[in-house]
């Protein structure tokens, strides 16, 4: 997104940005381009700090009440109605979640569908859900001529505010599919009790037919990406692709790894449970079983501390520490250089710019069979490159300790396959590609909507 906003000088942008915590604010891990000429931050765990403004005076209309209900219900709400309500006629959120109206819709909805949990249990669980929800629809909308979301879920939900606040158009950009995301993440997730389970992985289907349903182009990354958000409930005739695209000539730049003793495997990753880090260092504990000469180099950050703890110590148990390297976030282009081969372990992708870069720097991967992997891999059905690299279904050790040993036993097959996806990264994700796509995509909103000039805000 950054190298976006770079490339669009001809276009002024807003950054609508929601983060999670409030003592992150005004940190930013790049610097601002020029384009950017506002930035508004709003971060959910002030959520919790709303205040009431008193008993709930207001009285709702059956409408507004069924819309209400609806929401709870993580069902289809009018949200023309709810939108009115929190910015025109300015609900208080804290003073409606102490409302009489509240505790009747809940006590219909717990006797409707959670019948044999404790009530309290269920008033906890539904005030967590609501609070950042009426939280958000109670910002203020900074005014821009068309708002662009790269995301459904929360940011979806703001951008579909502004779209509606100010009777703009509004577009989604989505770069993995974030409802299914957060499905496969609360299924695993210990935090969610198994009888509500459903209900929050409801709220996110919600979160994005809302943006669905508004949205003048809706765009993904590739065509199995397309079709899911069309099976969610996106209208066909909304959804295009377009391709991730990186700086080829960057990493093409970056020369072939001068050959040694070792066999030296990167994956260019953030240390996240999503990216299943620790089937990673599984299977190259089982690599480590069938050859000596290889090392391990993770390159990236912590997203989740007590996750890449977790990781840190299975290193240390394994006996593995010399081999296994923990870079943190590093000039990937310099450290390329160090590298034969890339292996990405994630149990959910969309279509992945570490697997780009590396084909672009002619460094084959080994990857999980999951989002656009095996197509970047593999290449499209027309393509007839070959392959870059091997794909295995995500969490099979044995399964990625085999094809790094594949790798490992030949440097010719190794150039070969980096070689053919360099051509193919060449050939379809070159980064001016891209942007050309995406200002075909803003000229459409400009001649349907007669701008000369437009001021595009991003939520994410």
């Amino acid at each position: 997104m950054h190298h976006y906003l770079q490339d669009m000088q001809e276009h002024e942008f807003i950054l609508w940005v929601i983060g999670a915590h409030s003592k992150d604010k005004g940190k930013f891990v790049y610097d601002l381009p020029k384009n950017v000429v506002e930035v508004h931050e709003v971060f959910l765990d002030d959520a919790v700090k709303m205040k009431s403004k008193g008993t709930l005076k207001y009285r709702f209309t059956a409408e507004e009440e069924t819309a209400f209900k609806q929401l709870m219900e993580c069902a289809r709400p009018d949200w023309n109605l709810l939108f009115e309500l929190f910015q025109i006629k300015k609900i208080s959120p804290m003073s409606l979640l102490k409302s009489d109206v509240f505790l009747e819709l809940l006590t219909q909805l717990c006797t409707e569908k959670y019948p044999y949990s404790a009530f309290a249990e269920s008033f906890h669980t539904m005030r967590s859900m609501l609070l950042p929800l009426l939280y958000l629809l109670s910002q203020n909308v900074p005014v821009a001529d068309v708002y662009h979301s790269i995301s459904t879920g929360y940011g979806g939900l703001l951008a579909s505010l502004g779209s509606w606040r100010y009777d703009k158009p509004l577009l989604l950009t989505e770069h993995g599919i974030y409802t299914r995301e957060r499905e496969e993440e609360i299924i695993r997730a210990k935090w969610v009790a198994p009888t509500f389970k459903r209900q929050w992985i409801q709220l996110f289907y919600m979160l994005s037919d809302v943006i669905y349903a508004r949205a003048f182009r809706v765009t993904s990354l590739f065509e199995n990406a397309r079709k899911t958000q069309i099976e969610i409930g996106c209208a066909a005739e909304k959804c295009l692709v377009i391709e991730n695209g990186i700086d080829y000539e960057k990493m093409h730049l970056i020369p072939d790894k001068v050959p040694d003793e070792r066999i030296d495997i990167g994956a260019v990753v953030r240390l996240a449970p999503i990216k299943d880090i620790k089937t990673m260092i599984y299977s190259f504990f089982e690599l480590l079983s069938l050859r000596k000469d290889v090392r391990l180099h993770i390159m990236g950050g912590t997203d989740d501390k007590q996750y890449g703890k977790e990781c840190h110590e299975l290193v240390e148990d394994l006996g593995i520490s010399k081999q296994v390297i923990f870079t943190g976030r590093v000039d990937i282009a310099q450290y390329m250089k160090k590298i034969d081969f890339t292996i990405l372990t994630s149990i959910s992708e969309g279509q992945p710019l570490s697997i780009l870069e590396s084909l672009a720097a002619r460094r084959p991967c080994v990857a999980t069979d999951v989002g656009c992997c095996k197509e970047l891999l593999e290449g499209k059905k027309a393509d007839n490159l070959g392959a870059a690299g091997y794909c295995t279904p995500p969490m099979y050790r044995e399964g990625l300790a085999k094809a790094m040993n594949k790798m490992c036993q030949s440097r010719t097959l190794r150039l070969k396959m980096g070689n053919i996806g360099a051509k193919r990264v060449s050939l379809t994700y070159r980064q001016e590609r891209m942007m050309n796509k995406y200002r075909k995509l803003y000229e459409e909103v400009e001649e349907k909507y007669g701008w000369d000039r437009i001021r595009i805000k991003k939520t994410v």
